[in-house]
């Protein structure tokens, strides 16, 4: 169940360094760093089998999903990065609920 973190951690930091590279974007890095450092502690909690990696990994893909779908209604989903942040944020909010829903029914 780690897995999916780990790669979104991965992910979203990429995705954070590659917008500060490409355009200078801060706000990009900051955020990318701190997706994936969220993801990371999520996915090291949860192959611990400690609380809250479940639950801070959903909470995580929930606000991913969310800031998605806010930056993507402007251009209505014609630009990548947007529909990459709502793609990502709605699987692992989708993984991550049901995870969920089958740890705590």
């Amino acid at each position: 169940m780690e897995h999916p973190a780990y790669t979104l951690s991965f992910l979203t930091t990429a995705g954070g360094l590659m917008g500060y590279y490409r355009k200078g974007s801060i706000p990009s890095l900051v955020s990318g760093l701190v997706f994936g450092s969220v993801y990371g502690i999520a996915g090291y909690l949860l192959h611990m089998n400690r609380d809250g990696g479940l639950e801070m990994a959903l909470g995580a893909s929930t606000l991913l999903l969310g800031a998605g779908v806010i930056r993507g209604m402007p251009s209505r989903f014609t630009k990548p990065v947007p529909v990459v942040l709502t793609a990502l944020g709605g699987l692992g909010s989708y993984y991550y609920y049901n995870k969920y829903k089958e740890f705590y029914p």
